[in-house]
C-alpha cells in the first residue's frame, strides 16, 4: 500500500486548490493508497527562519508532526497556487522551518556537497496559475516549478518529481474547474495503483 502524504500551500482552506486536494485525495482512495495531509494554513509556527542555518530554532509541535508525516510518505503531493512566480508565503515559511539541514539535507564538512536524506520518496507538484500553463511554461519557463522541483525537492533526493499546472484559472468557467478536478482525482489514482 502506496503513502501518500498530500500538502496543501494555499492560506484559503474554501479555495480551488482545497478541492483539487480533495480530488487527488479520492483518487488516491481508491488506488488503495494509505493517506495523511497537512494543511499549512492549519498549522501554527513562525515561518520565518530567524536565523538562517547559523542558529537553530526549536521546531513548534505542528512542525514537529508535519515532519513525521514526510518522513513516513512515499509520495508527496503539494498542491499551491503561483503567486508572482513562486508559491504563497506561508508554504516559503514551512519550506524554510522544516526543509534543514540534518532533516532533508545534510552538509558535508569541508565540502560543497551534500547528502540527500529523502532518497526513495516521489512527488507530485499541482500548482494553479492566472495565465494558461503553456504561456507560463514557453515564456516565463516556470520559475515556482523549477524552485520547487530542483531546489528543494530533488536537492533533498526526492526524484522523481511530476507536475500538474493548471491555469488560467481566473475568468474560468465552473465546467472547466469540474473537469480538472476528474483530472486531479484520475491523477491520483494512477499516481497510487498498487
Amino acid at each position: 500500500m502506496r503513502k501518500t502524504l498530500i500538502i496543501n500551500g494555499h492560506p484559503d482552506k474554501e479555495s480551488y486548490c482545497s478541492s483539487l486536494v480533495q480530488a487527488y485525495k479520492n483518487g488516491a482512495i481508491k488506488a488503495g493508497a494509505e493517506i495523511k495531509e497537512i494543511t499549512i494554513a492549519d498549522l501554527r509556527f513562525n515561518p520565518n527562519l530567524q536565523f538562517g542555518y547559523r542558529k537553530r530554532t526549536e521546531l513548534e509541535p505542528d512542525l514537529l508532526e508535519a515532519w513525521e508525516k514526510i518522513k513516513w510518505a512515499d509520495h508527496l503531493v503539494w498542491v499551491y497556487p503561483v503567486w508572482w512566480g513562486s508559491y504563497p508565503a506561508m508554504m516559503k515559511g514551512f519550506l524554510d522551518r522544516l526543509f534543514l539541514p540534518g532533516f532533508a539535507f545534510s552538509k558535508r564538512e569541508n565540502s560543497l556537497w551534500w547528502d540527500k536524506l529523502l532518497k526513495g520518496k516521489s512527488a507530485r507538484i499541482i500548482s494553479t496559475l492566472d495565465q494558461p500553463a503553456w504561456f507560463y511554461t514557453l515564456i516565463n519557463r516556470r520559475p515556482s516549478y523549477w524552485a520547487m522541483k530542483k531546489m528543494t525537492l530533488n536537492f533533498c533526493g526526492i526524484k522523481p518529481v511530476t507536475t500538474t499546472t493548471i491555469g488560467p484559472l481566473r475568468l474560468s468557467k465552473p465546467s472547466w474547474r469540474e473537469n480538472w478536478l476528474k483530472k486531479t482525482e484520475q491523477k491520483g489514482f494512477s499516481d497510487n495503483r498498487k
